[in-house]
């Protein structure tokens, strides 16, 4: 046990593909294990997710994160020392009870780094693979993957720095018999859509990104889901593979007013003018995932959605992976599955209570590694025994998802249209 000891924890300001900064943790064990994980803010980020510690001022736009690194080093590390890395709950623990309001006062950011990085050292420490750390031997469930479509907010008029590059839209590739089946069909139909695309005069920034649609392209996005409809069934995949679409629609929101204002289609639209053009998108549209389709606290509008549609529903700005808002979600079944980011809520602990929670519920889980928690989300996905997930279709993540899937071998489960909610896909 003394090889497990914690020995040290380096943390530092990094640079992370959001465009600003995060926090990078390296847990170091007395027997030589070095892990190391990243957290950093999304695109779009709710209200109630946990609070970063920045720096303010000019630098980095306010947004560097020298402050919680001082405060990791000074008032979080020193009682860290020490302590048995396999032990998460306990390093936890302990992270959340240094202060009254350890998130906010400490750093969210620097607790979910240290928390993340930790649980990677523990299984390494451990000698076995993250996702068996994290479930056990029951972790064996592969999930269904997306690829990468549509991004842009400004192609209906709407200038807000609030929408990140949302809403997004994938393709789900869901009734395969296994994920490697499934990520071959992603790979395919993302090519496709690229030679369209291009025609078009858009180029993606790698070949595993999304295209961003300046104005006048389309009329509305209806147009759009046809062109992908069409791209489904020329690849020869049309009712295996289908349309996933994150509105983020808390970032159009206007609480003044009441209105949605240019979300995917011009102008404005009030909540059942929302609520009308999502059920003309299922009916119309191979659309089988809408994540976030009204405002955060908008838990009834959630609510009657799930009900009037088969597919599956996810809260992420709804939820922000806090369990107080999951349990308020499902006595209200707002929705039937609820987005995970590792880094949202603070500590792996927390996560996995959120997740037991939403799972006694009857939700479905959905990770998404828009928190920097990188290709790791491909543990924490089958260490959950998670249905589906966000992209990792043809990525990193795919990478290790594939290396999971063979390393599992006959263990692996491949739930296909069972991987998602809804009353679409429950006989699989």
């Amino acid at each position: 046990m003394a090889s497990r000891a914690i020995k040290d924890i380096i943390v530092r300001q990094v640079f992370s593909k959001r465009g600003h900064p995060g926090i990078e943790a390296v847990v170091i064990t007395e027997g030589g294990v070095a892990e190391s994980a990243i957290c950093t803010a999304g695109l779009s980020v709710g209200t109630h997710e946990v609070k970063f510690v920045y720096d303010g001022g000019p630098k980095w736009k306010g947004k560097g994160v020298q402050r919680a690194v001082v405060n990791a080093e000074e008032k979080i590390i020193p009682h860290l020392i020490g302590m048995d890395v396999s032990g998460q709950g306990e390093i936890d623990y302990t992270m959340l009870h240094l202060h009254e309001n350890a998130k906010e006062v400490l750093g969210g950011n620097a607790i979910a780094a240290i928390s993340a990085a930790a649980l990677k050292a523990g299984a390494e420490a451990l000698h076995i693979p993250l996702y068996r750390h994290i479930g056990g031997e029951n972790a064996r469930i592969l999930p269904v993957p997306s690829s990468p479509a549509i991004t842009g907010t400004r192609r209906y008029g709407s200038v807000s720095s609030r929408h990140g590059t949302k809403p997004s839209i994938t393709f789900q590739c869901y009734d395969f018999g296994s994920f490697e089946d499934a990520s071959y069909a992603s790979w395919e139909i993302y090519q496709l859509w690229s030679e369209k695309m291009r025609k078009k005069g858009l180029w993606s920034p790698d070949p595993w990104f999304f295209f961003d649609v300046p104005p006048g392209m389309f009329q509305d996005d209806l147009e759009l889901f046809g062109l992908m409809a069409d791209t489904i069934r020329e690849a020869g995949y049309e009712g295996k593979a289908g349309i996933q679409i994150d509105v983020a629609a808390d970032t159009y929101y206007n609480r003044e007013t009441g209105y949605y204002d240019g979300i995917l289609t011009p102008g404005k639209k009030d909540k059942d003018q929302m609520m009308d053009l999502y059920r003309k998108m299922v009916r119309e549209y191979p659309v089988v995932v809408i994540e976030d389709p009204f405002y955060e606290e908008d838990y009834d509008s959630h609510a009657e959605l799930t009900r009037s549609v088969d597919i599956q529903i996810v809260g992420d700005d709804l939820y922000t992976t806090n369990p107080e808002r999951v349990q308020t979600g499902a006595e209200k079944k707002s929705t039937n599955c609820v987005l995970l980011k590792v880094n949202q809520i603070g500590t792996i602990t927390e996560t996995l209570e959120m997740v037991n929670l939403a799972y006694r519920n009857g939700m479905g889980v959905m990770p998404c590694e828009s928190r920097g928690e990188g290709a790791a989300i491909a543990d924490y996905s089958v260490g959950i025994n998670a249905g589906s997930i966000r992209e990792s279709g043809i990525n990193e993540t795919a990478n290790r998802l594939l290396e999971i899937e063979k390393e599992l071998g006959d263990k692996a489960v491949f739930l296909g249209k069972k991987g998602l909610k809804g009353k679409r896909f429950a006989d699989g």
